[in-house]
């Protein structure tokens, strides 16, 4: 062991930085908690070049009285803590004293600051820890910080930042999610000169989240507002419908902090069980304001994680109060009848009780004649003509080589019309009934007569109908006869291959693996098709972060998709075989897959957008398909004999062998 030797204070400053300062983000956060704690109503954030090279931080709090300045900056010097027993309730965001002292050992500081009581405001410039300069100087009441060249005296952690513009965005995040906790400042948030975000300062909550989310994140919440004991739960939670496919958008906040609680997450999410699909989670703005002597927040260097006294309370309170929302939210109404003694005559009504009285009170009417309706010809639907033609002769049209056009209504449209221009297999324009008009002298029962004689003797329209559920032959080959027998379930298609097997194919699988076949083989050059009305996708800052910076991934797939700022991104074209209603969700688990650190695996990520892509694409399992659609299925899949899995690794047909079937009968 070598010989201990106690570091230089120079040496020691840059260490401690590095446990506070990780970031620009980390600097941003740091100065807008000693704002909020300083009383500030009005706090303005600018950032340049993702904040690397210039940040300030303006606010109109208490400021700094001018013979606090330099104590402000010596390690664990706050205004916050004075005694041991402080620490069990603090009630501050900002507590320990480090971090001015670490932001100014790592970049070139410059405050401005002047108290309320005092007449003239200081000045005071500082960088790498040393001081270089303190005089007066005349300004508003308020503190205003200004940071320059982060990290530029350890190029050894400036090289580990990442781009301007996920720097910028990791800043984006810590303002967002700060204005939500305190809705009552009024937020600027201005990035490389042009303002990326501004808050009323109103006191309401949901002014706060159209602010930072926009209209559409905010149409889809509802209110929350529950008390349980001293634990008071309120907020927005998203609908069910409105669900996503991670929990980035989970915003909780206790005591005005934001955090990240694994019991708040869990309750929420216990609360939203049954109400939305497994693999989806709900989106929340949550306040929970509980007794400070119960939490622990100093457990994390970045604040983020706390520790409860008892979790079972903020368990329990997290869950009613968002059961109650969410009942509520549901609630139906149900029908009522003004009248219920009415309602219950109507159902004692007996209509065979004292019938004979009835019938004899009753006066008679008198008797006119019949007067038959005008003549009424049969008409025959689009529907019934394609059906006729397709069963008379037994031939399936094929709707397109393109796999995609075998469930769209364009092919179907296309057998339409082939079935009108056959003429043999339409149904004669001949009424299959024709009413004639009577004699007024005529009675009922001799109109009856007279109508069924002319009906034998007139000739009927000759209308073929034939089984459906007999087997129709798709192709034949020396080695290979299949036969279409129906479909299961609206799922599994049956066929019989060779009079020696029954198949068993999933529609769902197929058409996912072929469309995923497709995209990989047309990658290269495909084309997105415009929308008639562009889609805009409110994603979380990660997940935007992710998406802006890896565009092109997204043309690969067949989307046209740009920023449109905000934490948004505008999407103006889609592949053609995808529904419109689909695209949202597949451009937030695109923007996901993208966020989970596996940036350089270029060709993973393609694959999980092309899975995306063909799985919300296909035909799903128990929607109803036409037997003309399902063979055309089959053809391709014995075309392309590899295609055996769906792209999650499902099989896509089961074989069940004659002399198995035959075996399980006892006939072997």
């Amino acid at each position: 062991m070598g010989v201990i030797n106690v570091l230089d204070k120079h040496v020691a400053e840059l260490i401690a930085a590095g446990e506070v300062v990780e970031r620009p983000a980390s600097v941003i956060k740091e100065l807008v908690e000693n704002a909020i704690d300083a009383g500030a109503k009005n706090i303005t954030v600018e950032i340049k070049n993702g904040g690397t090279t210039f940040m300030r931080v303006t606010d109109d709090g208490c400021g700094i009285a001018k013979d606090d300045v330099r104590v402000a900056f010596l390690r664990h010097a706050t205004s916050k803590v004075s005694q041991e027993e402080d620490l069990e309730k603090i009630a501050t965001l900002g507590f320990r004293g480090e971090a001015l002292a670490s932001v100014s050992a790592v970049s070139r500081l410059q405050l401005i600051t002047k108290s309320v009581n005092e007449d003239v405001g200081s000045a005071y410039i500082i960088e790498g820890g040393e001081e270089k300069s303190f005089d007066d100087a005349g300004c508003p009441a308020g503190t205003t910080f200004v940071i320059r060249d982060l990290f530029y005296n350890i190029p050894a952690r400036a090289k580990f930042l990442k781009k301007d513009v996920s720097e910028g965005n990791a800043v984006s995040n810590v303002i967002d999610k700060t204005a939500l906790s305190h809705p009552e400042i009024a937020f600027t948030y201005i990035r490389d000169g042009r303002q990326a975000l501004k808050t009323f300062g109103d006191g309401k909550l949901m002014s706060a989240i159209y602010s930072v989310f926009g209209r559409e994140f905010a149409s889809g919440l509802i209110p929350v507002d529950y008390q349980l004991e001293a634990i008071h739960v309120y907020g927005y939670v998203s609908k069910p419908v409105h669900s996503r496919p991670n929990r980035n958008m989970q915003n909780f906040f206790i005591n005005g902090r934001y955090v990240r609680p694994r019991t708040a997450m869990a309750a929420l999410e216990e609360a939203f069980k049954h109400s939305i699909m497994v693999g989806k989670f709900p989106s929340c703005v949550l306040n929970i304001d509980l007794p400070y002597e119960i939490i622990d927040v100093n457990v994390h260097p970045s604040k983020i994680e706390v520790r409860f006294l008892n979790e079972r309370p903020v368990f329990d309170a997290v869950y009613h109060a968002v059961k109650s929302a969410l009942m509520q939210h549901d609630t139906k109404k149900q029908a009522s009848f003004k009248n219920e003694t009415a309602f219950h005559d109507i159902k004692q009504f007996n209509p065979f009780k004292n019938a004979d009285a009835f019938i004899k009170d009753t006066p008679k009417r008198e008797e006119k004649p019949v007067q038959p309706p005008s003549p009424v010809v049969v008409q025959y639907s689009d529907f019934d003509i394609l059906n006729c033609a397709e069963q008379q002769t037994g031939v399936v049209r094929d709707a397109s080589d393109d796999p995609f056009d075998i469930f769209s209504d364009r092919a179907v449209s296309a057998a339409k019309k082939e079935a009108r221009q056959s003429h043999e297999y339409l149904p004669e324009s001949k009424p299959l009934f024709v009413n004639t008009p009577l004699d007024s002298k005529q009675s009922v029962e001799s109109a009856r007569v007279s109508k069924e004689e002319e009906y034998e003797k007139s000739e009927p329209a000759e209308v073929i109908i034939k089984d459906n559920s007999q087997p129709r032959e798709l192709f034949t080959q020396p080695e290979n006869e299949l036969k279409y027998i129906g479909e299961a379930f609206d799922t599994y298609i049956i066929v019989e291959r060779n009079q020696k097997e029954l198949m068993l194919i999933d529609k769902h699988a197929a058409h996912e693996r072929i469309i995923y076949e497709k995209l990989k083989a047309e990658s290269a050059d495909a084309a997105p098709q415009l929308l008639l009305q562009p889609v805009t996708v409110t994603l979380g800052r990660d997940e935007y972060d992710a998406a802006v910076s890896h565009l092109d991934m997204f043309g690969k797939c067949a989307f046209e998709v740009e920023d449109f700022g905000n934490s948004t991104l505008i999407v103006r074209g889609a592949p053609q075989y995808l529904d419109a209603a689909d695209i949202p969700g597949c451009i937030a688990e695109m923007s996901d897959y993208i966020a989970q650190g596996k940036n350089d695996i270029y060709t993973e990520n393609m694959d999980r957008f092309y899975h995306t892509v063909a799985c919300r694409s296909a035909v799903k399992a128990g929607n109803k398909s036409s037997a003309q659609e399902l063979i055309e299925l089959v053809k391709i899949l014995e075309d392309n004999p590899d295609i055996r899995y769906c792209p999650h690794g499902r099989p896509i047909t089961i074989i069940m062998k004659k002399s198995e079937i035959e075996r399980q009968f006892g006939r072997a």
